[in-house]
């Protein structure tokens, strides 16, 4: 019988990791469930784990996902079957991976297992926010009502992360762009400048300016392939160091730090964490669950381990807001209405609100942002290769400057 390794989480949020022994996945994940453990990741062991890859390149895009859980909404408010209401789905799905996917949950369906369940076995398609939301709404009758905040839930999520995205996106590009063109002239432009200072017999008389890059552009065609490796090195070794958990908390901690740029990580990660929190409790599903997950979706290990902290303090019977206001993470509004929405009653509707507000708060912080990062990108790439450029003009415009003055 094949071993399986796994790795989940207990209720009260802590990492278990072993090694069992079963026919599928599919009975390793119900013999996590027997002892209230969450199952996070399973693989065959002596697989490579190639879930991080897996989870970047699903195959299976926010908008499939949003026109799947409207399509479904509509066909469960409609009073079909669960399994007519997939067949249809899978079967009309433009994308052949979410087809098979859908097809497989099927199967599932009509071999017993609930909703939540089949969706379960796809956790890098369907995340816990998705799969408990629907567990919910399975156990209380409306699923249909579930499926549809769902669906405005994962739009929400999806138009930050495209906002965010573009805004780091273009600072980005622009200097890689910078870079590859500096590391153009430095191997080709140069070089023929060089050759033709030397032909003239002025190589000797060469501005210091000049000299200094003919070198530097010598010994970059010599180092080109160390300087590659060198960089393949320390993103290899970022990455190593980024999926530890004091790397993950270095990492996110300095980000938070970094002017504007944190600034906008932040309230990103504020509108994330009220959106998640407000739609599962409005969907019925335990606030401490609901905390778990939100820690797992507000993408910044700093402000998740707030999170966790929080829901340690409300497992033992106290408020959300005074662990949230001793994080010193979240801003004093931010805890002040969650205060506010615990003594009314109303937390939900209150973390929609506040979500709706950070969500605008995103497009003023990356447009500042953006004005703050422009000048600095136009002044870096301006003197980087413009730098060059000049240093190499600097002989043409002393020769010219002799010539005319004889």
């Amino acid at each position: 019988m094949p071993e399986w390794v796994w790795e989940a989480r207990n209720r009260s949020g802590e990492i278990r990791k072993g090694i069992i022994e079963a026919e599928t996945d599919k009975v390793v994940f119900d013999k996590l469930r027997l002892q209230q453990l969450i199952p996070i990741r399973v693989r065959k062991k002596g697989a490579v784990d190639l879930s991080f890859l897996s989870s970047l390149f699903t195959g299976v895009s926010d908008k499939d996902l949003v026109i799947f859980t409207r399509q479904f909404a509509t066909i469960i408010d409609a009073g079909l079957p669960l399994v007519t209401g997939l067949e249809i789905l899978s079967s009309q799905m433009e994308n052949k991976k979410f087809r098979k996917i859908l097809s497989e949950v099927k199967i599932e369906v009509e071999s017993g297992s609930t909703l939540s369940d089949a969706l379960r076995r796809f956790p890098n398609v369907f995340d816990d926010l998705f799969v408990n939301m629907i567990a919910a709404g399975e156990a209380g009758g409306v699923l249909d009502t579930v499926l549809g905040r769902l669906a405005t839930h994962i739009e929400k999520r999806s138009k930050i992360k495209k906002q965010v995205k573009g805004a780091l996106t273009y600072p980005i590009v622009v200097i890689i762009f910078g870079f590859v063109a500096a590391a153009i002239m430095l191997w080709k432009v140069i070089p023929t400048f060089a050759a033709m200072f030397e032909s003239m017999g002025s190589a000797e008389s060469l501005p210091a300016a000049t000299k200094f890059v003919i070198n530097l552009s010598h010994n970059f065609i010599k180092v080109a392939p160390w300087i590659v490796l060198v960089i393949v090195i320390i993103v290899t070794a970022f990455y190593l160091f980024r999926r530890t958990e004091f790397g993950r908390l270095a990492i996110d901690n300095f980000v938070l730090m970094i002017p504007a740029i944190g600034n906008v990580i932040k309230k990103t990660a504020v509108a994330r964490f009220t959106r998640t929190l407000g739609t599962l409790l409005a969907s019925g599903v335990p606030i401490l669950d609901s905390m778990d997950i939100v820690a797992r979706a507000v993408g910044n290990s700093v402000i998740a381990r707030s999170v966790m902290f929080a829901r340690e303090r409300i497992s033992e019977g106290k408020s959300m807001s005074d662990p949230l206001a001793q994080s010193k993470v979240f801003p004093g509004m931010v805890v002040q209405m969650i205060s506010v929405g615990e003594q009314s009653g109303s937390l939900d509707q209150m973390c929609n609100k506040i979500a709706d507000f950070y969500e605008e708060e995103v497009d003023v912080a990356i447009a500042a942002m953006m004005s703050l990062l422009e000048p600095f990108i136009m002044v870096f790439i301006g003197g980087l290769v413009g730098g060059l450029m000049v240093s190499m003009y600097l002989p043409i415009f002393t020769l010219a400057g002799g010539i005319k003055a004889e």
